[in-house]
């Protein structure tokens, strides 16, 4: 009988995606819509050996393998299709430099990973850190991961991630210092403040002793319009809000190299250097802490109302004491809601 409510509830999901229409562009973007996911046409039909599949892109003259990881009804990653892969000028670049092949991150098909090891495609997809859809993966022609995204880039960065690979900048800098290289300049100027910020000074070492509740540490710039985007869609829904005053929250400037940090491990930082060590490139970057010090979420993905709730559920509902990765646990949620759309 629980298979059945699984089935049906899978069932539902897909019909309700299958009934949405095509984002037209990030400014119409709702996180929260169920949309049936579709690899474009010039994406690899794979037999799912990876080692084969990235011999075959050598042999080609190619750089080597793009991997895509979606999940059905996954929002975001019909966005990037829609509108990155769609770009006539990214998907020519990207089919003249690398064989894409599509994953699923749940998927039980067998697949055989660069090393000749037989697997299942969601024991690779966790083997290679893939805890949100899309991540995308970049692999050279021997099965080295040169570079792994995650989240929704939007054309221009996108094709700026295919000038750092094509141009071979990977071997000599982290995609942070060469973003960071090619932005342009931004003037001086305040970041956005709100109510729900914690005032410095910013100890927050919880190795010694637990806290009540959990920790929600948020890096922002100035002049960053996804910041903008954040505080207006997301901190300014106040369901949301309400969900966040159970944690504790801190804002930092990503940018900011004087303001002394102490971290829930207990480490002496500041806000740029514990930027760069988290290994993020985009803003706003997100990380979660439970009140032992733990971190059990971090993302510098384009996150909105749908995407910050589940995140909130996955930390409030420990979801990750039970060995979940947060997109098993929005998956979750998603059937959820299809099944009480379906009702």
């Amino acid at each position: 009988m629980r298979c059945l409510r699984i089935n049906l509830a899978m069932t539902m999901l897909w019909l309700l995606a299958a009934s949405s229409a095509a984002v037209a562009a990030v400014d119409d973007f709702d996180d929260g819509a169920i949309y049936q996911v579709h690899y474009p046409a010039w994406f690899k039909d794979s037999f799912l050996n990876l080692g084969e599949d990235a011999g075959e892109a050598r042999e080609a003259g190619k750089q080597g393998l793009f991997v895509f990881f979606t999940t059905q009804g996954c929002s975001y990653c019909h966005l990037f299709i829609e509108t990155s892969l769609a770009d006539p000028e990214i998907s020519d670049r990207l089919r003249a430099h690398f064989d894409s092949i599509g994953l699923e991150i749940f998927s039980d098909a067998e697949l055989t990973d660069f090393a000749g090891e037989q697997t299942r495609v969601k024991t690779f997809a966790l083997d290679q850190g893939v805890q949100f859809a899309p991540t995308m993966l970049f692999f050279d022609g021997d099965g080295t991961r040169l570079l792994r995204l995650t989240g929704y880039y939007e054309p221009e960065r996108f094709s700026t991630v295919l000038d750092y690979l094509i141009g071979g900048h990977h071997r000599q800098q982290g995609l942070r210092e060469f973003l960071a290289a090619r932005a342009a300049p931004t003037p001086a100027e305040g970041l956005s403040d709100h109510a729900l910020f914690a005032e410095p000074p910013y100890a927050l070492d919880r190795s010694r002793m637990p806290a009540q509740r959990p920790l929600l540490v948020l890096f922002e710039g100035a002049q960053c319009a996804r910041c903008a985007r954040f505080h207006d869609e997301v901190l300014g829904d106040v369901p949301t809000r309400e969900r966040l005053a159970g944690f504790d929250v801190v804002r930092l400037d990503a940018g900011d190299a004087g303001t002394p940090v102490l971290t829930p491990a207990g480490e002496r930082t500041n806000p740029k250097s514990w930027y760069a060590e988290l290994g993020f490139t985009e803003l706003p970057a997100l990380v979660f802490f439970n009140e032992s010090g733990e971190q059990v979420l971090a993302t510098d993905a384009l996150v909105l109302k749908s995407r910050m709730n589940n995140a909130i559920g996955f930390v409030t509902d420990r979801a990750y004491e039970q060995g979940w990765n947060y997109q098993r646990y929005a998956r979750s949620q998603a059937l959820k809601k299809a099944a009480a759309g379906a009702q």
